[in-house]
């Protein structure tokens, strides 16, 4: 595998002290070291966790180490709609300025779940609650501008377990043809490629920039309803790591990259990829950015047919 791609050590210098930032599911893994960077550089981060004992206990972690970081922590269940309206009245309410959204948490082949609006678990929590929350945040999003909005995807929204990436506009909750966890996790993370590409397309004249990453093959909880974290941390760590699975703190670079380097301003709509698995072998050292070599990545009608039918099932259409 690739050496993993690793920010410009003069990104890691900005003076961040101007700047508001919200990380969803920033209490462990990706999120986690997003947000002890950005606050590391000055930043006021906005941690959005659904389970806020997580979320302080990865709060107080970092204030250990940086006693000055400018930390919140507030609920955010993204399987929940009125969570997701919930955390953005309150965001809303409290804060004047938002420079940088990064939808980061997610969940990964787990058996089949609904939320309580009916969505399939994968695409309600990687995909909708995400859309409507960055929806809701879109006023202030404008308002802070040059802003930047990163949706994280996944190289498995070209192929996951040999499910091709595919967005099925007839039948998206699998409510009536059978369940595959992979093929479910591919649609939703499609989705994230997908709407950043729309976002990009509607924003074009607000100052906002929108795009999607591959944070790569990363050590975290996301892989535990494929398999045991004790296995992936302890036991067949040594093997995973030479089979090109990454740390938390190099799946971070992506997303680091995106919010903070001054050329991603002119890239909007564009995907991000860490080193990662894709069909066309080319990709796989990944690229900032890189072409998804995944057709229904460029579609530009399926874009907006996704758009259309979010909005419907979040309730966002009149």
């Amino acid at each position: 595998m690739s050496k993993p791609l690793m920010l410009r050590s003069e990104l890691l210098d900005l003076d961040l002290s101007a700047k508001t930032y919200v990380i969803t599911g920033a209490n462990s893994g990706i999120g986690f070291e997003t947000a002890r960077q950005l606050v590391k550089q000055g930043a006021l981060v906005v941690m959005a966790c659904r389970k806020l004992d997580d979320g302080n206990g990865a709060a107080a972690q970092i204030r250990s180490a940086l006693p000055a970081a400018r930390l919140e922590v507030r609920a955010l269940d993204l399987q929940r709609l009125e969570s997701v309206r919930a955390f953005a009245r309150q965001f809303s309410d409290e804060h004047a300025s938002l420079h940088g959204l990064v939808n980061n948490a997610g969940v990964m082949n787990p058996p089949l779940t609904r939320t309580p609006a009916g969505f399939e678990l994968q695409f309600g929590v990687n995909h909708l609650g995400h859309f409507l929350l960055t929806a809701l945040l879109t006023p202030v999003l404008k308002a802070s501008a040059p802003s930047r909005i990163v949706n994280l995807s996944s190289a498995y929204h070209d192929r996951a377990m040999g499910r091709d990436g595919v967005i099925h506009f007839d039948d998206p909750n699998y409510t009536s043809r059978k369940y595959d966890g992979w093929e479910a996790y591919a649609q939703s993370k499609l989705a994230n490629v997908l709407h950043a590409q729309q976002l990009a397309e509607r924003l074009a004249d607000a100052g906002v920039t929108c795009v999607s990453v591959h944070p790569g093959w990363v050590r975290t909880r996301l892989i535990r309803n494929s398999m045991p974290l004790w296995a992936q941390n302890y036991v067949l760590r040594p093997l995973l790591r030479l089979a090109g699975m990454i740390e938390p703190w190099e799946g971070a670079q992506s997303t680091l990259h995106a919010l903070l380097a001054p050329e991603v301003a002119e890239q909007s709509g564009q995907y991000f990829s860490q080193t990662g698995m894709y069909r066309d072998r080319s990709c796989n050292r990944g690229g900032w950015p890189l072409r998804s070599p995944n057709p229904h990545a460029h579609d530009a009608a399926a874009a907006v047919r996704l758009w259309d039918m979010s909005e419907q099932m979040v309730g966002m259409t009149a």
